[in-house]
């Protein structure tokens, strides 16, 4: 299945560009799902697939439908606990939506679209949310993972065998028990997200307006891009003015957005091409509209995520033939020195580039070692690793 993740800087009109998006993969052939939180005028509001043209369906997320069925749920599996502590249950209609709720719920609707009873699709298009929040939600299936081995590692399942006697004489379901099922049971869901969201087919497709604002949030996200390993497959500039007008005020808005444009093309983007979308004078209503902003389909031919980012360079003593410095190199375009920080616990390298954090591995060859240094050239991050003597193998 072809994944389209599609944001922008808010107020871009990345969902309108997604629904376009969706509607040129399906006039192409392709059996095509949308998914959006948000409403699309023309387009059915109901929360499971919905037909919208022959081989288009639509679905919309309801984050507070969501956050009820899974509290009601929680409570219905730790109903044995409740009970013996004589605990009130809440109804589903005194229950108010707490924050983070609607990036839970596009977690879990990506997951029923990647193997559960909505897949079957050739090409899903993802509404995300605004730029520096969306790639804050590509990265939280991995992150939420790391929590739960922390919090509730595997091997701590002990006395596996006591348990049921201990149910027994309890009464109820040992709390452990239902407690590591439903952190294996939502593993196993966010891993389905992440392989998702990881796969070489799935692409990120970017939405801006031209303009100052625009250029530095697009600045940004290549950094966040990189450090994320994933990759754009299209910048859409939307709402582009007419080159030519009589109107003085006009014309220098449209100047000013081509000036813009031209420096996308030669600068911003990199190797990502450039789609302009004309402003249709209003906002975009129904399928017609969105047929009239020409937004290119999906290219199977285009490649998605192109692995891990990380690679190692090895500096050789010459006097002694043997290596002694590793050199782990990530590249961040757009990533300035005072916005980074870099901290080694244990196996693991947290990294902070401006508003974004993510917690890498450290390979294999390197844990053995000690970070000697790091540094930030021509976009390119290098951590500089020395063998420790203690824990590399010796050679005679």
């Amino acid at each position: 299945m072809r994944t389209v993740l599609v944001t922008g800087p808010g107020g871009a009109g990345r969902t309108t560009v997604a629904a376009a998006t969706a509607l040129a993969a399906a006039a192409h052939g392709s059996r095509t799902l949308l998914i959006s939180a948000e409403a699309i005028p023309g387009f059915p509001a109901a929360t499971e697939p919905t037909r919208v043209t022959d081989r288009l369906d639509h679905a919309r997320i309801d984050s507070g439908e969501h956050f009820r069925a899974e509290l009601t749920e929680l409570q219905n599996r730790a109903s044995g606990v409740l009970d013996l502590l004589g605990a009130g249950r809440l109804e589903g209609e005194e229950l108010t939506e707490l924050p983070g709720s609607p990036q839970l719920a596009l977690l879990h609707t990506l997951r029923r679209a990647a193997e559960g009873d909505w897949s079957g699709y050739d090409t899903l298009v993802v509404d995300l949310p605004p730029l520096t929040e969306a790639l804050a939600l590509l990265a939280l299936p991995e992150q939420l993972r790391r929590y739960l081995r922390r919090l509730l590692p595997a091997e701590r399942q002990a006395a596996r065998a006591l348990r049921p006697v201990l149910a027994q004489l309890a009464g109820v379901p040992m709390p452990a028990q239902w407690l590591y099922e439903a952190a294996a049971r939502k593993d196993e869901e966010l891993a389905a997200v992440q392989a998702l969201i990881e796969d070489e087919a799935t692409t990120l497709r970017l939405v801006a307006e031209p303009g100052p604002a625009a250029e530095d949030a697009l600045r940004t996200a290549r950094t966040g891009l990189a450090l994320y390993g994933l990759s754009a497959d299209l910048l859409v500039a939307s709402r582009v003015l007419p080159r030519h007008s009589p109107d003085p005020w006009f014309a220098a808005l449209a100047a000013q957005q081509e000036k813009c444009l031209d420096h996308w093309h030669q600068d911003v983007a990199g190797d990502v091409p450039v789609h302009e979308a004309a402003h249709l004078g209003r906002d975009p209503e129904g399928v017609g509209d969105l047929a009239a902003l020409e937004i290119p389909a999906p290219d199977d031919r285009t490649p998605g995520r192109a692995g891990d980012p990380w690679w190692t360079e090895e500096e050789t003593d010459a006097e002694s033939a043997a290596a002694t410095t590793l050199t782990w190199c990530l590249p961040l375009p757009g990533a300035a020195k005072e916005d980074l920080r870099l901290v080694r616990r244990g196996d693991e390298l947290l990294l902070t580039v401006g508003p974004f954090h993510r917690i890498a591995r450290i390979a294999s060859a390197l844990r053995r070692c000690t970070v000697s240094g790091a540094a930030l050239t021509d976009g390119v991050l290098r951590v500089r690793f020395t063998p420790d003597p203690e824990l590399w193998p010796r050679t005679s």
